[in-house]
């Protein structure tokens, strides 16, 4: 069921090493574990001090860290559960049925990095892309999987945006924004796998990267991984598993001025576990306009389809986004 790593890219592991003087690519053996902030979100539905202690503390993780966790977040456990052994059913299909051409009747398999030219380059994952405009499409024997989705997405959306209308509260944002652009169908789930990989020392699962989103959702297993780049160096996430990560996307960044942070974050490849991720990634529609409320603001105004556009331009020309510092002022 694995994709052919090592025979598609034999000559690279030949001829190449990730030794580098780049932080991004660097690999140790033991990095400092970190557990990120925890918010209890019933405490929204208390008194009211308790919730406005609980929106601060919202506020005060997406300022400081751009990560946290959270519990009691409305999504029941059987959907969580539910979509996560459909998820793992489908990407132990064989991988010729996997790479077979829109195999969901979309185009939205892909693995590794095609036009990698060095390790570095090479990320050690798997991944079902979904835009949910499309979910409609996918029928017949993965029937069973788009409804574990439908109900998953529904119930993640929510959560979405009640974090979104918080953190956007004081930011001058219209109180109809995200209902009126971040519509259920103008999201994305992405499904990922991690295979083990005999070559985790050189090598990483997901590459450094930003979220070209305002939130993301990630309901992650247990195997860890998950790094955050913080005051000059990665450190390592602590899986939880009774919370959902949410992450603060590039969207939030410029819409905030730089207060919240959209924080570079990467995968560590596992040599002897396969690791399971789930990303809803909250996004508007694409004509949906981009800008701070806040002035003199830091960002030219740009609809999120300008950004997805520049950014495929350049991991067409570069092999990674230019992501939101293509729009400064």
């Amino acid at each position: 069921m694995d994709p052919p790593f090592e025979e598609k890219y034999k000559s690279l592991f030949n001829n190449d090493t990730l030794i580098s003087k780049d932080e991004d690519y660097i690999i140790m053996s033991d990095y400092e574990e970190h557990e990120l902030p925890t918010i209890d979100l019933h405490r929204l539905t208390l008194s009211f001090s308790e919730g406005e202690q609980c929106v601060k503390e919202i506020r005060q993780a997406a300022r400081e860290w751009g990560f946290f966790q959270v519990v009691n977040h409305g999504i029941p456990q059987e959907i969580l559960e539910r979509i996560q052994l459909e998820q793992r059913k489908l990407f132990h299909h064989p991988f010729s049925k996997k790479a077979e051409e829109n195999v969901l009747n979309l185009p939205g398999y892909t693995w590794s990095n095609p036009t990698a030219t060095c390790l570095r380059q090479l990320p050690w994952l798997e991944v079902f892309h979904i835009p949910l405009t499309d979910l409609s499409k996918i029928s017949g024997e993965y029937r069973i999987l788009r409804e574990s989705i439908e109900a998953y997405t529904a119930t993640a959306e929510k959560l979405a945006k009640h974090l979104s209308e918080i953190l956007a509260e004081n930011l001058g944002v219209s109180s109809t924004f995200f209902q009126e652009n971040c519509l259920p169908e103008t999201s994305y789930l992405r499904m990922n796998r991690y295979p083990p990989c005999p070559f985790s020392s050189e090598v990483l699962g997901a590459l450094p990267h930003t979220d070209s989103c305002f939130v993301n959702v990630l309901n992650q297993d247990q195997i860890g991984g998950l790094q955050l780049w913080m005051n000059g160096k990665w450190i390592s996430v602590k899986p939880n598993p009774k919370a959902l990560i949410i992450n603060i996307g590039d969207l939030f960044q410029v819409v905030s001025n730089d207060v919240y942070k959209s924080i570079r974050h990467r995968v560590l490849a596992s040599k002897q576990a396969e690791r399971f991720s789930l990303a809803y990634l909250y996004c508007p529609r694409k004509d949906s306009v981009i800008e701070s409320g806040m002035k003199p603001s830091m960002y030219r105004k740009f609809s999120f389809g300008e950004l997805m556009e520049q950014n495929a331009r350049d991991v067409k020309e570069t092999g990674n986004k230019g992501g939101i510092p293509r729009f400064l002022v």
